[in-house]
């Protein structure tokens, strides 16, 4: 009877962990089926964008092969970028009156940090990955940021210059630690 009964415990125990397998691997394999789903699903997004693609590229050989634009059509070009141009500056000083204003309202100049004045204004050679590049130098302030300096010399010194340029001219320098005296390049505008 003991014999019996051990061979059943033994045979229940090995059914309850061929069931517990069986689940598992019914796991298994749904997720394996949910993750082809979702690949063939995204198989199929990605036909749809190269059709779009496709067709966007037909579309603009068919433009490209049209008539070429005529003189007038330049100069109506020109035209309109020569007006956004005027608007853009009217609207530029607009805003830097408008500033002032606030700067005025605002009470006391002493609150607020004028912006750096360029020290060195004499052109030199800077290294760059090129060769030489034409530039400035600059002795960093107590409280300059890149963004600072370049607006400095956009506003005092007519050199459109933004602080990537800057970034790019000084390898291995980091806007985040910029100290007072260090001599940083500015680079001057290609012409």
């Amino acid at each position: 009877m003991k014999r019996i009964l051990v061979w059943f415990f033994i045979l229940s125990f090995s059914l309850a962990a061929a069931r517990a397998q069986d689940d598992a691997t019914q796991q298994q394999i749904n997720k394996l089926n949910g993750q082809i789903q979702d690949l063939l699903d995204a198989q199929a997004m990605q036909a749809k964008r190269m059709d779009a693609l496709e067709k966007e590229i037909g579309d603009l050989r068919d433009k490209s092969s049209g008539p070429a634009a005529g003189q007038d059509d330049l100069k109506k070009l020109a035209d309109q970028v020569q007006e956004i141009d005027k608007k853009r500056q009217e609207d530029r000083d607009l805003i830097l009156k408008e500033i002032e204003k606030l700067g005025k309202v605002g009470g006391s100049t002493a609150a607020h940090k004028p912006a750096p004045v360029p020290t060195t204004s004499t052109s030199i050679g800077g290294p760059t990955a090129a060769g030489k590049e034409n530039g400035y130098e600059y002795k960093v302030a107590a409280g300059d940021t890149l963004s600072i300096i370049a607006k400095a010399y956009r506003d005092q010194q007519g050199i459109k210059v933004t602080s990537d340029q800057i970034l790019k001219a000084n390898p291995g320098l980091d806007p985040k630690s910029l100290k007072v005296g260090q001599t940083i390049f500015i680079p001057a505008p290609a012409r």
